[in-house]
């Protein structure tokens, strides 16, 4: 176990190595580095904040100020709005200023960083695009070099994000209807989960072979048949009871808010990852997982007092004894389930119980099938080993959730489907019986002495070699729809054989014909930081959405469509389901690139600021909002009453809900279309009502 965890320490020590490598690279590749922003100041005057990050030994020269400057820098801006700039820019940062030898003269100049704030005329309810440039000039050793940074950025209405951006769009309660459907949705996933980790955990070694040992005691030492079966049945329901308590206990511990958190933060998904290595690696026949042998003991000697408590704990000794089998289930199983909602743990352990108990009592009822039960021996080893294969798969995809949340681009889109080719080659070797471990007896022999493998091993093989197949394309940027939802987006994929189909712009109306009015523009807002999670259907039809709430219901009010929220996380795997079953149908993506402005609310996203005047505290969550994630979450929270993703909502120009229920998991096309028609048609009919209203 040692060395295991002394490998592990140097892969992750050089992980971080090339990590801290490419970050600094990455941070000093540019002499300046640019950002923009907007705030308002007073009642007539907004500022256009300019922030420069300059690099090491690098001298920014300032903005021009008299015709004397020798060498300077500019702030030009689009002509369309010249008539909002009110005066020179301001600056905040140290200007030095000394002689130059090559110049013959006086130069000004920053280093480190400087903000020039440009005073822009704008009302606290005025709200229109800034469209600019900044050429720069700066000095590098003894060369004078110049460039260029464009920017596009919104000044919108004033609003504070803690009162008036939540109290204006609050206008309905979402329905207690749509909540529960999305919960029972997720809780119906759950409970399915549990039945296969109870069955994956029936045919492993060290359960499997208790079935029979354990009906037969009952029938043998029992009076009576009536009575074996009595005793089978309470010892199943011991069984299911055990589990189902510990779901309880764990429910009653996290609470939904705690289970949601666990499931997006980065540092529990590193967790899982290890935990997920961990039991992959004992699965695989490294080690076994037991818990100490003295409490097994104590356990046993329970198991004779009495009738049903002896019975109680002749459960008990099960679940203990078998932890080696089940514990790595149990914990994938819980993990899944901390995904899930308040009830997850409970229902997810009743379902895996309800399957592992079950048999014991059937098998009591029906002695004479346990004759037909196959034998136990190697083939249940390779039902181990299997699912360690599958464990390291899964323990890819908490490492994958991780790297995303904190943007360290370790495992990208090709990196991970690289992986899991290796693995399921692995495995498909291994059911052909290429590969052995630890455990693995010979294989069977047949009439003529040479070895040979199952027709189950060998179909088996054939799924695991044609997934592999599969996925081979998706390194050269094939979407890979059917497993969408575990890969990470395609923003992280370096390569794309082809080239990438997304576009800055998207044409409204369907008509073909070019319409400047109805040109969705380049989101802004986040944008550079954001792009990399768009999701692969947004890429592939070259959709637009946007980040920032204000930004795109501007956008909305200016095209005349309906703002369609999309809460989603990029960790969500009901939100890839949706984009990759229903929004990538031709009918559904029409109307949603025609039709709608799409704001994409990431409530996982840790790693991405807001600016400092939009910072505040939430009393929903009880600290202060500092991320684009922490704002998503508190806006679904406090004026939705949600917490589950993917959900959306719809709202016309006055943010008031053309749903107001949302319209949650659901991956029926039609339905989704259908409600993106009535949607539209509800909208038009709030447009033509304001329109007669101004009229009269």
């Amino acid at each position: 176990m040692h060395s295991y965890l002394k490998v592990f320490h140097r892969v992750f020590c050089a992980i971080g190595l090339l990590f801290f490598v490419q970050a600094a690279y990455s941070q000093n590749s540019k002499p300046v580095q640019f950002s923009f922003s907007t705030r308002h100041v007073n009642d007539s005057i907004a500022y256009l904040q300019i922030k420069a990050k300059i690099a090491p030994g690098i001298k920014l020269f300032a903005l021009q100020n008299s015709p004397e400057d020798l060498v300077y820098s500019t702030l030009s801006f689009d002509s369309s709005i010249k008539s909002k700039i009110a005066g020179k820019p301001d600056f905040e940062g140290n200007l030095h200023k000394e002689k130059d030898p090559a110049l013959d003269g006086e130069i000004q100049f920053f280093t480190d960083s400087v903000v020039w704030n440009q005073p822009l005329l704008a009302k606290p309810t005025d709200s229109f695009l800034v469209i600019g440039k900044v050429d720069f000039m700066y000095k590098k050793g003894e060369d004078f070099p110049s460039g260029e940074e464009g920017f596009q950025e919104f000044v919108l209405p004033e609003a504070n994000a803690s009162t008036a951006e939540l109290a204006s769009i609050n206008n309905a309660e979402a329905s207690s209807t749509a909540k529960s459907s999305i919960a029972t949705k997720s809780l119906w996933w759950i409970f399915g989960s549990g039945l296969l980790g109870g069955l994956l955990a029936l045919i492993t070694p060290c359960v499997y072979a208790m079935i029979p040992i354990t009906v037969s005691f009952f029938t043998k030492k029992s009076n009576t048949s009536s009575e074996g079966i009595k005793n089978a049945v309470l010892y199943s329901l011991s069984i299911i009871f055990i589990f189902t308590c510990l779901g309880f206990l764990i429910t009653i511990i996290f609470g939904p808010d705690a289970l949601n958190i666990i499931s997006t933060n980065w540092v529990a998904n590193l967790i899982f990852f290890l935990i997920f290595v961990i039991f992959g690696i004992s699965f695989l026949g490294a080690f076994d997982i037991t818990l100490p042998s003295a409490v097994a003991n104590k356990i046993d000697s329970k198991s004779n007092t009495g009738s049903i408590v002896g019975i109680f704990f002749m459960a008990l000794t099960l679940v203990v004894v078998s932890f080696s089998c089940t514990g790595p289930i149990l914990g994938s199983l819980l993990v899944l389930a901390s995904e899930g909602s308040f009830y997850g743990p409970l229902v997810g352990m009743f379902g895996f119980s309800l399957t592992l108990g079950l048999p014991f009592a059937f098998f009591a009822f029906f002695p004479g099938l346990m004759n037909k039960l196959g034998k136990s021996g190697g083939w249940l080893n390779s039902v181990k080993v299997t699912l360690g294969f599958l464990e390291l798969a899964l323990a890819l995809k908490f490492l994958s959730n991780a790297d995303l949340a904190k943007g360290w681009r370790i495992l990208d889109r090709e990196v991970f489907i690289s992986l899991w080719i290796v693995i399921f080659a692995l495995l498909g070797f291994y059911l052909l019986g290429r590969l052995k471990f630890h455990h693995d007896d010979e294989l069977p022999k047949n009439d003529f002495g040479h070895s040979y493998i199952s027709i189950t091993r060998l179909f088996l093989a054939i799924v695991s070699f044609s997934f592999v197949v599969y996925m081979v394309p998706g390194l050269f940027g094939a979407p890979l729809k059917k497993i969408s939802a575990f890969v990470p987006p395609m923003g992280t994929q370096d390569f794309t054989l082809g080239g990438s189909s997304s576009s800055s712009a998207v044409i409204a109306g369907g008509s073909g014909e070019k319409n400047n009015s109805n040109i969705l523009p380049q989101p802004v807002k986040f944008y550079d930081r954001m792009k990399m999670y768009e999701p692969e259907v947004v890429v592939k039809y070259g959709m637009v959405t946007y980040f920032d709430y204000n930004e795109a219901l501007e956008v909305a009010r200016r095209l005349k469509r309906p703002l369609m929220i999309d809460f989603t996380g990029i960790n969500c795997v009901n939100c890839r389901a949706m984009e990759g079953k229903v929004w990538s149908d031709p009918e559904v993506m029409k109307r949603l690139k025609n039709d709608f402005v799409i704001v994409s609310l990431y409530v996982d996203v840790q790693n991405v600021y807001l600016p400092k005047n939009e910072q505040y505290y939430s009393e929903s969550l009880k600290k202060t909002v500092k991320t684009i994630g922490e704002k998503s979450t508190d806006l679904q929270v406090s004026v939705y009453h949600a917490n589950s993703q993917p959900f959306y909502f719809f709202l016309d120009g006055n943010q008031k809900r053309l749903m107001p229920d949302g319209y949650g998991y659901d991956t029926d096309v039609d339905k989704f279309r259908n409600m993106l028609d009535e949607v539209v048609a509800k909208y038009k009919a709030s447009e033509q009502t304001v329109a007669l209203k101004d009229q009269k």
